[in-house]
């Protein structure tokens, strides 16, 4: 009986240390006390391989995969608030020099600016900010040449304006690989680069998940999303956003049950002037939250955000 015993203890004892010292887990060793008569105790080790996926063995194209499309989850609806897992610290930045944002994810002239615009030279060279493989790789409407990589954790980054496209869809990147050279193609004002993240569909502001200064930090290996970093009418494209990360599912259905922005929808024969003396304020607090001049025209059916 106490041989048992023995056994019991040795066996989970050598469990424990194992695993401690183990500091690359590719497999697990298990030491087995064994007897044989007149002999005492017999050590046997046994390895167990412990397999993990690689990113790159992950089926990121098992749903919703179409390279004719820019936004194939376009008929679907999202359940907030979105949770998101990265495996690296940093991205690869997307240009090769200092990235200088000259617009930012929010309300522009009365309409929602879904990403980022970084400065360059027509012919930059430009590269994907993370591993993935390449979903859409085309022209398409208002963003000229662009090129679309679905990541491994199913987040996407959308590449808009460029020059040249040097990818074609299902091609497989790593992290800084080379995609297509910068330009000014689509509904452009100027040589730049759009850059786009969004996760199923829904676009997330760039500022939220990624520090865009030298660093390319990464801001959380995990993080949670709500609507308010998915809706730009919450931004001002002119202003940099506070950023205050969701790291936990509590602190995210709390956050969602924030108020939501209130909207006016411009009709015929309206004038800024009054829009604002109609919702009691002034016109210059009207067109700072909208990021419009006062002298701005406006179109019928165009949204204007009157409360944040």
């Amino acid at each position: 009986m106490k041989y048992i015993f023995f056994s019991i203890v040795f066996f989970c004892g050598s469990l424990c240390i194992d695993a401690q010292n183990n500091s690359l887990p590719n497999s697990l060793k298990i030491e087995l006390p064994t007897y044989k008569l007149n002999l005492g105790p017999i050590i046997e080790t046994i390895e167990i391989p412990l397999v993990s996926k690689k990113a790159s063995e992950i089926d990121i194209k098992s749903d919703h995969w179409d390279t004719t499309l820019h936004n194939p989850y376009v008929d679907t609806v999202q359940q907030f608030p979105l949770e998101l897992n990265f495996t690296d610290s940093t991205y690869a930045s997307p240009v090769p020099h200092t990235k200088v944002v000259t617009s930012r994810y929010g309300w522009r002239r009365g309409r929602a600016h879904n990403g980022i615009d970084i400065d360059l030279v027509t012919g930059d060279s430009v590269v994907s900010i993370l591993s993935g493989i390449v979903r859409f790789a085309k022209y398409a409407n208002g963003f000229g040449n662009t090129v679309v990589v679905r990541h491994y954790n199913g987040l996407e980054s959308t590449y808009a304006h460029l020059s040249h496209i040097g990818v074609k869809a299902n091609d497989t990147l790593v992290r800084g690989q080379y995609i297509g050279k910068g330009g000014n193609t689509g509904n452009s004002r100027g040589s730049h680069l759009h850059l786009e993240l969004s996760y199923k569909g829904e676009q997330i502001h760039p500022e939220y998940l990624f520090d865009f200064s030298s660093k390319n930090a990464i801001r959380s290996e995990q993080v949670w999303v709500t609507q308010k970093w998915t809706h730009a009418r919450y931004h001002n494209s002119r202003k940099v956003s506070t950023v205050k990360l969701i790291k936990s599912a509590d602190e995210a259905a709390l956050a969602s049950l924030a108020r939501q922005p209130k909207l006016y929808v411009v009709q015929k024969g309206d004038t800024l002037y009054a829009i604002s003396r109609r919702n009691n304020m002034s016109l210059s607090r009207l067109c700072e939250t909208n990021a419009i001049k006062q002298s701005s025209p406006l179109k019928i059916g165009q949204k204007l955000v009157l409360e944040l």
